[in-house]
């Protein structure tokens, strides 16, 4: 069985990643859990450490993009012998991360390059509608693919199909660009459900930031690859 590297970008979830990181730990052919603290300003990367991650730490919140990317590379640097897939996975999963291993098989099985998670449970996802629909009409315009939840950071990609999408966009604009690139280079793109479950999405101030960010970095990853589509969305922006 092909070892998988499970890294985990995290900031701030000093609440959550412990339990996240030993459902990982648990999945099937796991050989390498790593979180990227990108810039927490609590003991999250002191907490992983101890619940058996090992921990790459930037000194400033750097992005999602960015923190991918870290990951990635660090494992890279851990490889011995073939390269590990590899399996993105939020930080606030908690026990339900244990869920993830059906991501990793049609990967390992080679029918698929990269496996985007849909979640089966009721939790709502991160991303509120109006940015969902930009990155799903966005994707279908680029490629012609229908995806069912866009925004879902849980994926499992080959070392060569993600290498192949590399720079990877900023921020919450990565998995958006994730698809439309690797799409477009004909790399196979499969959508997989499983039971997952993260922090549901609040109503307060700070969730509503979070979602004005999330849409300011999906139309930046959109502008580079279809500036019509960008141009023409943005007139909606709420």
């Amino acid at each position: 069985m092909q070892e998988v590297a499970v890294i985990i970008p995290a900031k701030d979830e000093g609440d959550r990643i412990a339990a996240t990181v030993e459902a990982a730990r648990k999945l099937p052919g796991a050989g390498l859990v790593l979180v990227v603290d990108d810039g927490s300003a609590d003991g999250t990367g002191r907490v992983a450490r101890e619940a058996g991650a090992r921990v790459v730490r930037h000194s400033r919140n750097r992005g999602k993009g960015a923190a991918m990317e870290t990951g990635a590379e660090a494992a890279r640097l851990l490889d011995e012998g073939t390269p590990r897939h590899l399996l993105f996975l939020d930080a606030d999963l908690a026990e339900t991360a244990r869920e993830a291993a059906p991501l990793v098989e049609p990967v390992r099985a080679g029918t698929a390059d990269m496996t985007i998670a849909t979640f089966s449970s009721t939790v709502k996802l991160g991303g509120h509608g109006f940015v969902v629909r930009l990155s799903r009409e966005g994707i279908r315009r680029a490629t012609g693919w229908e995806a069912t939840q866009p925004l879902n950071g849980q994926r499992c990609l080959t070392r060569a199909a993600f290498d192949a999408a590399l720079p990877l966009a900023a921020g919450f604009g990565v998995e958006t660009a994730l698809t439309i690139d690797l799409l477009r280079k004909g790399f196979r793109v499969e959508e997989v459900e499983v039971p997952l479950a993260h922090r549901a999405t609040g109503t307060d101030l700070k969730a509503q930031l979070h979602r004005a960010r999330q849409f300011r970095d999906v139309a930046r990853a959109l502008a580079v690859r279809d500036p019509a589509l960008a141009a023409r969305l943005a007139k909606r922006r709420p």
